[in-house]
């Protein structure tokens, strides 16, 4: 079955590892953004090569102030920036980076869709060239439309995706995402090919699995069907982690023995 990790700070790995999770998934631009200084860059990566937990998963792409569509959209920016930090975070083990970002690609007041969207699909084909030389993989996410305007559902993604045409180009769906979007579980199908990431929150409050028990083996049931044996990482609010996170997990596990059986 795939492996549960969680989307949080490295700081929270003895923790995790305690309650049984498999890996910690972090901020890239955080963390391996050009701006940040080496001095902290290199104390991450000590921090890493310490870890009980995996890393190899990043979320946290491209920040808000590069835009990548649209008249103040800058190709050599965009790419000097994913070039910089996908050096560094390939240096750290990251394999994957998920691509959410809403900021950064939602569409600004009075913007044609259409053009965006191939502007969107060139760039991220660009971006993809770049990643490839790190070896690293960049999978875009859907968000839904209360956080982005634009690329909002799994089918959309899976189009763009499939148009980007790279191999490190490739889909992280978001189950909570999908909760909140009304997005029907079969829309994993037709991603399945692409599919290499998976984030998952109970739809009321973007709450751990399990606080208002959120029936998620539907959706699991066709990340089933669809052969995924990566990763799931719970991208959630805590109110008490150390309380809340053995019991996360504890059922999530459950229902995905359920849908995997």
């Amino acid at each position: 079955m795939p492996k549960i990790g969680v989307c949080t700070s490295y700081e929270n790995d003895s923790l995790l590892a305690a309650a049984g999770f498999k890996y910690i998934e972090s901020g890239a631009r955080f963390l391996f953004g050009p701006s940040v200084p080496d001095t902290t860059y290199n104390r991450t990566l000590s921090r890493m090569r310490a870890m009980k937990l995996e890393g190899g998963v990043c979320n946290s792409f491209i920040p808000n102030d590069i835009r990548l569509t649209g008249a103040e959209a800058s190709e050599p920016r965009i790419l000097g920036y994913v070039d910089s930090l996908m050096q560094r975070a390939s240096k750290a083990g990251i394999k994957i980076i998920v691509f959410g970002s809403a900021g950064a690609r939602k569409l600004a007041e009075g913007q044609d869709s259409a053009t965006a969207l191939r502007e969107l699909i060139a760039i991220s084909r660009k971006m993809a060239g770049v990643a490839a030389k790190y070896d690293v993989i960049i999978a875009m996410e859907n968000l839904n439309s209360g956080e982005d305007n634009f690329i909002n559902t799994l089918d959309i993604v899976t189009h763009i995706v499939k148009s980007v045409n790279h191999p490190n180009f490739r889909i992280t769906v978001d189950i909570f995402h999908m909760l909140r979007q009304g997005e029907r579980p079969e829309a994993i199908l037709p991603a399945a090919p692409w599919l290499v990431h998976c984030h998952i929150a109970e739809n009321a409050g973007r709450r751990a699995p399990g606080t208002a028990g959120e029936d998620f083996t539907p959706y699991l049931a066709m990340l089933k069907k669809a052969k995924y044996k990566g990763r799931i990482s719970m991208e959630c609010g805590w109110k008490n982690m150390p309380e809340e996170c053995r019991p996360a997990l504890g059922y999530l596990q459950k229902q995905l023995a359920a849908a995997y059986k």
